[in-house]
């Protein structure tokens, strides 16, 4: 369903999204948003978490992925100085 409304800017930057799309979209206080621009146009979008089964998924995932490569602790600490030492370069 669209919806079309008129709103405005605050001094301080902030947009009002009337209470009525909030209710239709489920955005609360505190919801994070996403903003998308294409020049003319701004797309404000809520930022969905994923869900708990997909967040297993992929831990078990990972976590094959690892065992499969041999990877171990010692390779991030390495991965984090280099990367680092590339940033300061």
């Amino acid at each position: 369903m669209t919806q079309v409304q008129v709103t405005s800017i605050s001094s301080k930057g902030q947009v009002v999204i009337p209470s009525n799309i909030r209710e239709t979209m489920g955005i609360a206080i505190g919801t994070k948003m996403i903003i998308f621009t294409d020049g003319d146009n701004l797309l404000l979008k809520p930022i969905q978490a994923p869900h708990f089964e997909t967040f297993k998924k992929l831990v078990k995932e990972s976590k094959q992925l690892i065992t499969k490569t041999g990877f171990k602790k010692t390779n991030i600490q390495k991965l984090i100085k280099q990367v680092r030492n590339e940033n300061h370069s």
